[in-house]
């Protein structure tokens, strides 16, 4: 078996679920998007992703240069249908997780009006070793969310999603 391709969980707590469709409730009709940090261990084969934090940003889609082809694209290419990650956003995540002592363990964002599966733009930008979580939002509600990983053919997996009870969880602003 190939080395994306072992099992991965990925484990965090119900106030991120709550914090991550909060957002998505919040954001739609356009699609949220944040940073997931934590630790990533391997126990007897098996990946496990343990988030510890959420680095929350603004999708600045409308602000980005993204070279997609709008040709082979079904949907309009709006902060509606697509996200995009400042890279100071990504940088400053980063730099705040390293203060921690964890990682970017993966990206979060939600659909409005469609389901919890990545599209092909998700998968063309998708990152090996990433947990992908999606929220699913219709009409203004999350329904759905489930996480997605990239396998050794660049191809969308499920991941296993382990949620724990409530703890207090770790912010920047709570750390600062």
């Amino acid at each position: 078996m190939g080395r994306l391709n072992r099992s991965t969980v990925l484990s965090l707590y119900t106030d991120h679920m709550d914090q991550i469709q909060a957002h998505a409730q919040a954001c739609y009709p356009e699609e949220c998007c944040g940073l997931m940090l934590g630790q990533i261990v391997e126990i007897e084969g098996q990946v496990q992703k343990k988030l510890l934090a959420l680095y929350t940003v603004d999708n600045t889609w409308e602000q980005a240069a993204v070279p997609i082809d709008e040709a082979t694209s079904t949907s309009p290419l709006t902060a509606a249908r697509r996200y995009w990650i400042a890279p100071q956003d990504l940088f400053n995540a980063q730099k705040y997780a390293r203060t921690q002592g964890w990682d970017i363990i993966g990206v979060y964002h939600s659909h409005p009006d469609h389901e919890a599966v990545p599209s092909e733009c998700d998968r063309k930008w998708a990152w090996p070793q990433y947990s992908y979580v999606i929220v699913a939002v219709k009409n203004g509600v999350p329904h759905d969310f489930r996480s997605w990983m990239l396998d050794d053919q660049q191809q969308f997996r499920t991941e296993q999603v382990t949620v724990l009870d409530a703890v207090a969880t770790s912010t920047l602003e709570t750390d600062i």
